[in-house]
């Protein structure tokens, strides 16, 4: 339903687009969003520190883990007592790690998204400038096309232009 919708939006675009291009001549081009994205140096870079970030996580989780392990392991040598609160011990610790895990994945995940919001912005904004500076009236992404012709499509000028200005930027 929705590859309908789009379809029909494209043609209305098209057709409204051929109808305008009595007044002005329409230049059209087209990227590979996922490309750009997936191929950009920073995109790449910004993985690295998400995963390890993520790999710090594990290793504080599994040392929790190994805690409890450890708590259980003592449980069979303890009297009933002892072993009453080992389990309250043990099902603390569970509980910790249930939380710390909710807790650390959501600000794993709030701050990759975070970060891909400021690269697709910057994206956006590096093919919106080179789109005035070439003279382009319309760009559109590479995925409500049906059809391109390659030498519409300014995918690698575009990620050239960011790469090359994401290398001259100041590493933190």
């Amino acid at each position: 339903m929705k590859l309908v919708k789009m379809f029909g939006l494209v043609v209305v675009f098209m057709f409204a687009a051929v109808t305008f291009a009595r007044a002005e001549e329409l230049k059209f081009a087209y990227v590979d969003l996922a490309k750009l994205f997936d191929q950009y140096d920073r995109t790449k870079e910004y993985d690295k520190v998400l995963e390890a970030d993520n790999n710090k996580f594990q290793d504080e989780r599994n040392k929790k883990i190994d805690q409890i392990r450890e708590l259980q392991g003592k449980a069979a040598m303890l009297k009933d007592e002892a072993k009453a609160k080992n389990d309250k011990d043990i099902e603390k610790l569970k509980n910790d790690i249930l939380e710390f895990d909710r807790s650390k994945r959501t600000d794993l995940t709030k701050a990759r998204d975070e970060k891909v919001r400021e690269i697709l912005l910057e994206i956006e904004k590096t093919v919106s400038e080179y789109a005035k500076a070439q003279d382009i009236t319309f760009v559109l992404n590479d995925r409500v096309l049906i059809y391109g012709k390659d030498t519409l499509n300014i995918t690698d000028p575009i990620l050239k232009t960011l790469n090359d200005s994401y290398a001259k930027q100041p590493k933190k």
